[in-house]
């Protein structure tokens, strides 16, 4: 019996260490939603856990089976397609070996109070939903651009904070017809679009 559990302890030890701890410095995030759409997406990837962001800092730190292969740059992909930019990244293998790029040590200087840009999905199909959506998104007082890609459907907003919040922004869009990642629009705004423009 002693023998088992001495197998169970030194195998759950095993599989503990084949684990990749990442750290990165991310550069844009201004508040608990921007970290919550940063988590979300990494999120989507199988097996990463424990993942920690710290939003005045910029840091985030996040652990990934050492069998996923994580490279440096898989992890710079998802930060941009969140819509941010990673000014370091650094992984300490499972091996004891480590690697890194930019520099994840020194701390993200705050960004302009007031000021921040944040992005998200947006559903539309053409040029047409690309006016509508940035329109609706820069009604809000307090938004400062607002610009939809046609392609990647990603809306990025910059906005004072003080003034307004980024759900604000998100129901705007969608009362105008378009579902966003955290609204949904009303179906008989939507069912009243152009037949271009009816994504669903």
């Amino acid at each position: 019996m002693k023998n088992i559990i001495l197998f169970v302890i030194l195998s759950t030890q095993f599989l503990i260490a084949q684990t990749d701890q990442f750290t990165l410095r991310v550069e844009g995030l201004g508040c608990p939603f921007c970290a919550y759409g940063l988590e979300k997406k990494f999120k989507k990837v199988k097996g990463i856990d424990q993942i920690k962001i710290d939003i005045q800092s910029g840091k985030m730190t996040y652990n990934v089976p050492a069998a996923n292969a994580m490279k440096l740059t898989d992890a710079d992909a998802l930060v941009n397609k969140a819509g941010y930019t990673a000014k370091g990244i650094s992984v300490l293998r499972s091996n004891g070996k480590s690697e890194s790029t930019g520099d994840v040590n020194s701390d993200i200087k705050p960004t302009e109070m007031g000021k921040q840009q944040i992005s998200f999905k947006v559903s539309g199909n053409c040029e047409m939903c690309k006016a509508r959506i940035e329109r609706a998104a820069k009604s809000i007082k307090g938004v400062h651009t607002a610009v939809w890609d046609v392609d990647t459907k990603l809306l990025i907003v910059s906005f004072n904070n003080a003034k307004v919040k980024a759900i604000d922004i998100q129901n705007a869009v969608a009362k105008s017809g378009h579902d966003t990642e955290l609204s949904k629009a009303n179906d008989a705004v939507y069912n009243n679009l152009p037949a271009c423009c009816q994504y669903r």
